[in-house]
């Protein structure tokens, strides 16, 4: 008794420390807040979800192409020849612009509009969005995150949302049994069903990946409660690619995370595995299991922040990403891809697309433009690790449950960082999707010593002759100004009061004029 009663006596001393610490933590950025002039997160959300529902009447007006971002989402219009954009962010080297702004691109046409209607979505980044034919089309948003000024804050999103594209009306569904808020995560629609996988919550003072699976019903507009059997499962990750296998099954695979190792130190994760979805039998409705898979042809080099798309031809495509790799003692360099993959949903076999110039066409039609690489599989045991000493970078690791990993026994320079002007360049988190057989890419996010470059650049490619990018609008790397924080290495400074007021004051005429919002 008398032991049991000190542990009790210990845990809620360590419980009464972890308390206090939160509570300095709280206070000190309550201080630095205050002294940077910036509102709470939530607070400052919810005052732009009201100027949302303010917005009475739908406009739709012909307009420039969208700005500059990343962390947006890029779908086909069911059954028409259009592309739809939504949200996104935009970096320029001191503060970060959030937005909830929806563009539509004719594609017959050239030409994009700009669609304001009442009472949406709130500004996000690292949100998912899905389109479905139903009722003449519609589009589906869940969750995502809202960064402030400063950065010190982030605000995570669990909200479901419905446009309908006849009215170009918004609903927001509250149903109950929903996802936790979160960003990074995926989804896919299946058989009138969206599956949520993964993601990430990151309030800056602790952090959490997800490895769980959601599945809304379009039908009866409530989250079903599913069984998932725990032998074999993914680890918890963000960044990851999702799609729809032919036969309904649920592929998930790459992807990124990391964990505390120890105070101050965090280790990052590259994850390289697949695994499969695949419903019950006997109860295919309720319960699931995951299964992992390993595919076959080109084995991709490793990436996290990979654009992913399905087409109707069975296939997956992923273009881009960024691999960190360690080039000196004190920083990680990112390397970015500007390789294109398919995916084969059926046969699981992947493929590097080579594209063909027109004036070196393959006599053979059949054979002008896919080159299938095949490459040695790396040892299962191996694992790439690099560090710097606070943050370490691991290539693979066993999945839970798995008994095994997927890592490479070595990381190679991984991508040219080349700028060529008629294909587009190696980035990351870029918008990818496919319309009557052309794929489209759209923006994204480079990075160059300590610069970002933020993109709108915009190509097409026919993926039935693969012979040529067309580009839509030209890549311009010198798109918008990048400012150099003076003061990006103290924790007391932030960026500056006169940023922040600057950009509280740009917010505010952009909800007056009900634009595309600057939240920061």
């Amino acid at each position: 008794m008398g032991k049991n009663d000190k542990n009790k006596k210990k845990g809620k001393g360590a419980e009464k420390t972890a308390m206090k610490t939160d509570k300095k933590l709280a206070a000190k950025q309550k201080r630095m807040l205050e002294k940077l002039g910036e509102t709470d997160i939530a607070e400052f959300v919810a005052q732009l979800e009201a100027e949302e529902a303010r917005r009475k009447t739908v406009t739709e007006e012909v307009c420039a192409p969208p700005t500059p971002r990343s962390n947006f989402t890029f779908v086909a219009y069911p059954e028409k020849e259009e592309l739809i954009l939504f949200g996104g962010e935009f970096y320029n080297g001191q503060r970060v612009c959030i937005y909830n702004d929806l563009f539509i691109y004719n594609i017959p046409k050239k030409l994009w509009r700009q669609v304001k209607s009442p009472a949406g979505p709130a500004p996000r980044s690292g949100h998912q969005m899905v389109a479905v034919a139903t009722d003449g089309g519609q589009l589906w948003i869940f969750g995502g995150e809202h960064a402030s000024p400063s950065q010190m804050q982030f605000f995570h999103y669990k909200d479901l949302w419905v446009m309908r594209m006849k009215t170009r009306t918004w609903e927001k569904i509250n149903a109950p049994n929903a996802p936790s808020a979160r960003s990074g995560h995926r989804m896919v629609v299946n058989k009138k069903r969206i599956y949520v996988f993964g993601g990430f919550h990151d309030n800056n003072q602790t952090y959490r990946y997800f490895n769980d699976i959601h599945i809304f019903s379009m039908e009866s507009y409530d989250w079903l409660k599913i069984n998932v059997s725990d032998a074999i499962i993914p680890a918890p990750r963000s960044g990851c690619c999702m799609a729809v296998c032919p036969d309904g099954k649920v592929l998930v695979w790459g992807g990124y995370s990391k964990a505390a190792i120890k105070k101050d130190a965090d280790r990052g994760v590259v994850h390289t595995d697949m695994f499969s979805l695949v419903p019950d039998k006997a109860n295919p409705n309720e319960k699931f299991k995951w299964i992992i898979v390993k595919p076959g042809g080109y084995k991709p080099l490793p990436r996290s922040s990979v654009s992913c798309t399905m087409a109707p031809n069975g296939k997956a495509y992923c273009f881009g990403g960024v691999m960190d790799i360690d080039e000196d003692e004190e920083d990680i360099k990112g390397q970015f891809g500007e390789d294109l993959l398919a995916l084969d949903l059926t046969s699981l076999t992947w493929r590097l697309l080579e594209i063909t110039k027109k004036e070196n066409k393959v006599e053979k039609k059949d054979e002008t433009a896919v080159q299938d690489i095949k490459m040695e599989t790396a040892s299962s045991s191996t694992k790439t690790v690099h560090t710097d000493g606070v943050f370490t970078v691991t290539v693979g690791g066993a999945p839970t449950g798995s008994g095994g990993n997927t890592s490479f026994s070595k990381v190679p320079s991984l991508f040219p960082n080349r700028r060529p002007k008629n294909v587009p360049s190696p980035r990351m988190n870029s918008g990818l999707c496919v319309c009557k057989g052309t794929l489209y890419v759209y923006g994204g996010l480079y990075e160059e010593d300590n610069k970002q470059y933020t993109f709108n650049d915009f190509y097409a490619l026919d993926l039935h002759r693969l012979n040529e990018w067309e580009v839509i609008i030209p890549n311009n790397m010198d798109a918008h100004e990048w400012i150099e924080s003076e003061s990006s290495n103290s924790d007391e400074s932030g960026s500056g009061n006169s940023t922040t007021s600057d950009s509280e004051s740009d917010n505010d005429e952009a909800v007056d004029d009900d634009e595309g919002m600057d939240t920061n």
